[in-house]
């Protein structure tokens, strides 16, 4: 074949390689050998000419993008939460979306509810916790829920059934989310008339002082726990180009990793919760306003809010657009942009 007609045969493939990268392992192997053949042509019949340089410059890109992190293993554990794990769920913002405006909606139709009708807080919460609050709050108490148990034991405790309940979320995604919604929507309900209760009886800022200190982390990394039970239904019901298996094989080891990475948010939380509102449960006075200081309480709500739209929402969005993406498990690549 003359090299003119070899050239115009392949330009076209050979710019698309170069140019639009691809995060899918088995399309990025598909190119590396079609790369190494006509790499094989080109050297046989036109040793000395630019194209060969150039088919080997692409075939030498996609071939360090594949091995250059696989040098020490504790790079890897770097990359996956600074880049791999942003970059991924990316690819879900709007998932992310659609399950945050659900589960509001639900704390809404709770608070609504619970405004409208009064026995429907004891119908959600229990006549045993309603009355056991009220009580409480009568003695200037109102939350002395919080103070029974041994701290470390309400740490296992509620670090368990935090994680059981994210789980739950996850698996719901394989009855194509219908049990993810149901826990949304138990959890929505449930959040929306406890606030209630509390703003109801003239508490609502001080009681967004003490249990949203656990809370802020706790709630949003449930609300991203159904966002991973979705993203594998989504795998499911909308396959796209690929077969239904292979797209729910991909979602599902996505979906996976999402889940991984809150159990840190979940230990975090479940810290705050048994150590901290356990303490200032311990040192609440109706009269003399003790507890953690107001400054410290702002602050672990601001840095614990500040850290969720940082990492699942800004970062994401801002590695996107300096060109970073995941071009095979855990190796990340970069579409270098001249105003990157």
């Amino acid at each position: 074949m003359r090299e003119a007609m070899f050239i115009k045969k392949n330009a076209e493939k050979w710019d698309r390689y170069q140019h639009s990268p691809t995060d899918n392992p088995d399309e990025t192997a598909e190119r590396f050998v079609n790369l190494i053949d006509d790499l094989s042509y080109a050297k046989t019949f036109y040793p000395k000419s630019k194209v060969t340089r150039w088919v080997n410059g692409i075939a030498a890109g996609i071939y360090q993008s594949i091995y250059k992190n696989k040098k020490e293993k504790y790079s890897r554990i770097f990359t996956f939460w600074k880049y791999e794990l942003p970059l991924l769920f990316k690819r879900y913002h709007r998932i992310f979306l659609f399950t945050t405006i659900v589960f509001v909606l639900f704390v809404a139709i709770g608070v609504f509810s619970s405004k409208e009708n009064p026995d429907f807080v004891r119908g959600v919460l229990g006549d045993n916790y309603v009355d056991m609050t009220e009580e409480n709050i009568e003695k200037g108490d109102p939350f002395g829920v919080y103070k029974d148990g041994n701290p470390f034991s309400m740490f296992v405790w509620i670090g368990f059934n935090n994680i059981k309940v994210a789980f739950l979320a996850f698996i719901g995604g394989f009855t194509l989310g219908l049990v993810t919604i149901y826990i949304m929507w138990s959890n929505g309900i449930m959040l929306g008339s406890f606030q209630y209760m509390f703003f109801a009886k003239g508490l609502g800022i001080k009681s967004v002082m003490v249990i949203w200190i656990h809370g802020t982390l706790e709630i949003s990394a449930i609300v991203i726990a159904a966002t991973a039970g979705f993203v594998l239904a989504a795998g499911i019901l909308f396959p796209g180009t690929y077969s239904r298996f292979e797209s729910f094989k991909r979602n599902g080891k996505d979906a996976a990793k999402i889940l991984i990475s809150l159990v840190p948010v979940f230990i975090v939380a479940a810290f705050f919760e048994s150590y901290v509102t356990h303490l200032m449960s311990q040192t609440y006075d109706k009269a003399k306003n003790t507890g953690l200081p107001v400054w410290a309480s702002v602050s672990i709500l601001a840095v614990s809010s500040l850290f969720i739209i940082w990492y699942f929402v800004i970062l994401p969005i801002r590695l996107h657009r300096k060109g970073y993406y995941i071009q095979t498990d855990g190796i990340i690549n970069r579409v270098k942009k001249d105003n990157a």
